[in-house]
């Protein structure tokens, strides 16, 4: 099923993300709505065209006219959300998500849903520091990848639709990954690097540091400006795949500690070498 040019288009929570889509989507021809909390982001959002119409409030008529519905939520208040108004949607919407962890929440709200109205979970692996519809910017999806999450319970339409829409938001590859593939993979690829940044700036609390870093530091701790309301929520939703991760960064990390105070520079030059190799697959290529 492709995304037609005639289609409703829903965009509920207007973030950094959600702002993005609907900045993305616009610029194709499509019309955008928006419900979100703070009516300031809703003129900001109007005012900069990046959406076609928006408020702050539960319009019967708007949520009922929507074919594709795009939740930017934080998931708690994504699954509160649909249990109390998933009765508003017209039967045959399409709903489908930006969350970053899925198998705590993919199959609960798949079982809470009407029969006649499908989920189909996504994951755009792009953002930006800074959050607020007021950063949009459509770019982030340039040459990222997409991931689509579903189930025995969705149907090849929704997944080629899905799949379509990663395509018109201008991501470069779009992969498929079961909900508990997807977690496991992201608690490495994302809340582990996150770990790890904040790790290392609560390590040292030294005076001027800033005074003296050069790009290294700066680079390796860029995700280390967190909202912290939102990654502890994903953090503990995926608990036991991150603290697996974690162990395993653990034992890498001990390991190169022992290399380096034993002397064993052959052993610390081959884990250099292996991690250059390494990295050469996640440059990105046009």
């Amino acid at each position: 099923m492709k995304l037609k040019k005639d289609i409703n288009i829903l965009i509920i929570g207007l973030g950094i993300i959600g702002g993005s889509y609907a900045m993305a989507l616009k610029k194709q021809g499509y019309y955008v709505s928006a419900i979100t909390k703070e009516k300031s982001d809703i003129d900001y959002a109007l005012k900069n065209k990046i959406i076609d119409y928006g408020t702050t409030e539960i319009e019967e008529d708007l949520i009922g006219n929507s074919d594709l519905v795009i939740f930017a939520l934080y998931p708690g208040i994504f699954i509160g959300w649909l249990t109390e108004h998933q009765h508003l949607f017209k039967s045959g919407a399409i709903l489908t998500d930006v969350t970053g962890v899925k198998s705590c929440i993919v199959h609960e709200i798949q079982s809470l849903l009407r029969e006649d109205i499908e989920f189909i979970a996504a994951h755009p692996m792009a953002g930006k520091e800074s959050s607020g519809v007021q950063n949009s910017d459509d770019s982030i999806f340039k040459g990222a990848n997409y991931i689509i999450v579903p189930t025995d319970k969705n149907s090849e339409s929704a997944i080629e639709l899905c799949s379509d829409l990663g395509k018109i938001l201008g991501f470069k590859d779009i992969s498929v990954l079961s909900p508990e593939k997807h977690d496991e993979m992201i608690a490495f690829l994302s809340q582990l690097t996150h770990c790890i940044a904040v790790s290392l700036m609560c390590c040292s609390d030294g005076e001027n540091l800033e005074r003296y870093t050069g790009d290294s530091f700066r680079d390796l701790t860029r995700i280390a400006r967190i909202n912290d309301l939102m990654w502890s929520e994903l953090f503990s939703l995926n608990k036991e795949a991150l603290l697996s991760q974690m162990d395993k960064f653990k034992n890498s990390f001990d390991e190169l500690y022992e290399k380096i105070k034993s002397d064993d520079i052959d052993g610390v030059r081959k884990m250099m070498r292996y991690s250059t190799e390494r990295r050469k697959l996640f440059d990105k290529t046009n």
